[in-house]
């Protein structure tokens, strides 16, 4: 078997496109990718040309190691987004020809079952007005549809610091969720790296009485200075990791014990086989993986099977149940979270078990979608339409 052709499609939704990437072998199989790229869908598609012209076509699927040191040491010396994002459809799509080869569900093939349901929390559903009554209301429809967790960004637009009065305003926000939902729900403070150290501080202080599981990338990435002082300050478990892309990008976090769980996107990070040596690194330390995970049903997919043969799996970011819920057409076999147990059950289809329409997907094209964190209503997700915020 040998992978002949490349095909890309991109999905446009008002604030996110997705890029499915098919390889279609010699013996007539297909494999399936999916990435979603954060404003820079065209320099993906570069990339996944260039890199797949030149290390995948005419390669054997079941050769992972070989493509990806071809990718990320002969081509780049040092990896990055892009890069690793590329690599990242690719290897997800050769697992899947693989799963597809043998007969035999991804996760079969990384371990077997090491769990029956792989824990999901919701994100993309609190798109009300931002006050408390409204994106309570919300909350109680995310705990009725079966969700034992749920994680939201109640800061606004804010950046760096965060005012007295709207520090107020999104503490109300989260009291008020946790009203509606109950103890028994876990709710994950996003911070989005939002904040310096000092407001992050002020923040986790304001909210630890309401017991988050976490909060999420309370300063930028990077910032390694000031996550020492986040984590000197609270309590609080520290959730980051989605914006790293390499693996010596994880010493310090690891080493110094400045996070709690790994929040790294195999999409961003050269698919399932980068994720796989994300995993047994951080089982070293103790620490679990929660990925991000802004896929369509594609990289759900691949997430989903990670998660059912992962020990140190912690749980599953989820969108598509209240963002964009139409992307879940996009393919045959969608996996979608059970209301009985919170989470996914366990895939029995060959490969991922998720086949691209692109009849579908053609009624839905790029439309250029950029989506600015720190734009006034960002939360709404409309994307383009989105105001430019004036810092505080």
């Amino acid at each position: 078997m040998k992978i002949a052709q490349i095909v890309t499609t991109v999905v446009g939704t008002p604030w996110r496109e997705l890029t499915f990437v098919e390889l279609l072998t010699d013996d007539g199989r297909v494999g399936v990718g999916e990435v979603r790229m954060v404003n820079k869908t065209e320099t993906l598609l570069a990339a996944i040309r260039e890199l797949g012209d030149r290390y995948v076509i005419g390669s054997d699927p079941f050769d992972l190691e070989r493509i990806a040191w071809g990718v990320l040491w002969k081509e780049y010396g040092r990896a990055g987004e892009v890069a690793q994002s590329a690599l990242a459809a690719i290897d997800i799509a050769c697992w899947d020809l693989i799963g597809q080869a043998c007969g035999q569900p991804v996760w079969r093939l990384m371990g077997g079952r090491f769990r029956d349901v792989v824990p999901a929390y919701a994100n993309g559903w609190y798109q009300g007005d931002r006050d408390p009554e409204s994106i309570a209301a919300l909350a109680r429809n995310v705990s009725d549809r079966g969700y034992r967790a749920l994680k939201l960004d109640p800061f606004g637009a804010a950046t760096a610091d965060l005012t007295a009065s709207e520090l107020a305003r999104s503490v109300r926000i989260v009291d008020a969720v946790r009203g509606a939902v109950g103890d028994d729900t876990q709710i994950m403070i996003e911070m989005h790296g939002r904040f310096r150290s000092s407001t992050a501080i002020r923040v986790a202080d304001a909210l630890e009485h309401l017991s988050p599981t976490w909060i999420e990338e309370p300063v930028p990435p990077g910032n390694i200075h000031g996550l020492r002082n986040v984590r000197r300050s609270t309590p609080i478990p520290i959730a980051t990791g989605e914006r790293v892309h390499e693996l010596e990008e994880l010493a310090p976090l690891l080493e110094e014990g400045l996070v709690d769980t790994l929040q790294v996107d195999m999409t961003h990070f050269g698919g399932l086989t980068g994720i796989r040596r994300v995993s047994s690194w951080a089982a070293a330390y103790n620490v679990p993986l929660a990925p991000h995970n802004v896929c369509g049903p594609v990289g759900t997919a691949a997430n989903v099977h990670f998660g059912v043969a992962t020990p140190n799996y912690q749980i599953l970011e989820h969108f598509n149940d209240f963002a964009d819920s139409w992307v879940l057409d996009l393919v045959d076999g969608a996996m979608t979270v059970d209301a009985a147990s919170g989470g996914f059950t366990v895939p029995d289809r060959p490969g991922l078990g998720v086949r691209l329409d692109r009849e579908l997907a053609a009624e839905h094209p790029s439309n250029g979608a950029t989506f600015n964190l720190f734009a006034v209503g960002w939360e709404r997700r409309e994307g383009t339409a989105l105001t430019a915020a004036t810092a505080d």
